[in-house]
């Protein structure tokens, strides 16, 4: 299984945020950034900090989706 952040991005999109305003409010770092637009994984701390910035919960952000990878 893999993270997928397409709610988080789909979420950014109903609040007309940008990725850079998200960068701002939440102060990620710019490695946590690219990790999130990349499809990467990162620390819980990270999507708290996410989730504090947008008032939403963990499953408003993220979620668990199979990887292909995997057999």
């Amino acid at each position: 299984m893999k993270a997928s952040y397409k709610k988080l991005w789909k979420l950014l999109v109903d609040k007309e945020m940008s990725k850079g305003d998200l960068h701002k409010k939440s102060g990620l770092s710019s490695s946590t950034m690219t990790k999130l637009r990349k499809g990467e994984d990162v620390s819980m701390e990270a999507l708290r900090k996410i989730c504090i910035a947008l008032n939403c919960n963990i499953e408003d952000i993220v979620e668990f989706v199979p990887d292909n990878s995997e057999s």
